[in-house]
């Protein structure tokens, strides 16, 4: 299946393919680190398959998972543009996942060259930035059971693919881990949704059985 990044839309056929050539492919088994927060930034990810996880860390030791991403998106572009070339995040792959690593310096180029993919990173920043905003007004205004009940209608939406319920591979402490909750107060929440039949819980898997129940219980 054809893959189409965001970052990359504004080139042609021929741009696109000089520039994947020049990438390395990378693959990731489940729950393996693919940077940690402070590496060297050499690279820039275009993500080909698989789910990864954004998870950033305090000085204090606290840390949370801020964000999902599928195939399409692309990750390590803010470190290329920061002064100290270091990543921002932890990622991690939530099931095997496989990216095109990017050179800085050829990412770099293109930028200089292609105008229109600078302003493209640029908008894709500001989103990122708008919704990392959402999340924290949600941290403050909304409950627990409603941020539940929205990160699984954004999972399931991701991995939805068209022949069935949709099947999140990722754990009870992974979601309480996105939604800002613990491991017991986001099992609670689950089990009501089992009782009525939303979803169905598996090891290591969330099954997604009735999404409009569930997008009625998120308010949206």
């Amino acid at each position: 299946m054809r893959v189409e990044w965001h970052l990359l839309r504004s080139l042609t056929e021929a741009e696109r393919a000089e520039l994947l050539a020049i990438g390395r492919r990378r693959t990731f088994a489940r729950n393996e680190v693919v940077c940690h927060a402070g590496d060297p930034a050499d690279s820039l990810h275009l993500i080909v398959s698989g789910h990864l996880a954004i998870r950033v860390s305090l000085p204090s030791g606290d840390a949370a998972t801020i964000n999902v991403l599928a195939p399409g998106s692309s990750f390590g572009e803010l470190a290329l543009l920061r002064a100290d070339g270091t990543r921002t995040a932890t990622v991690t792959a939530i099931e095997a996942a496989e990216t095109m690593a990017i050179p800085a310096s050829a990412f770099q180029a293109l930028c200089s060259r292609k105008p229109e993919v600078q302003r493209a990173l640029s908008a894709m920043l500001a989103e990122r930035v708008d919704e990392l905003s959402h999340r924290l007004l949600e941290l403050s205004y909304v409950g627990l059971d409603r941020r539940v009940y929205r990160r699984l209608l954004e999972l399931a939406r991701s991995y939805h693919d068209g022949t069935g319920p949709p099947v999140l591979p990722i754990t009870q402490s992974q979601l309480a881990d996105l939604t800002g909750g613990t491991r017991p107060t986001v099992n609670q929440i689950l089990q009501g949704l089992v009782e009525r039949g939303t979803i169905e819980i598996g090891r290591g898997r969330i099954t997604v059985l009735d999404g409009k129940e569930l997008r009625r219980r998120a308010g949206l």
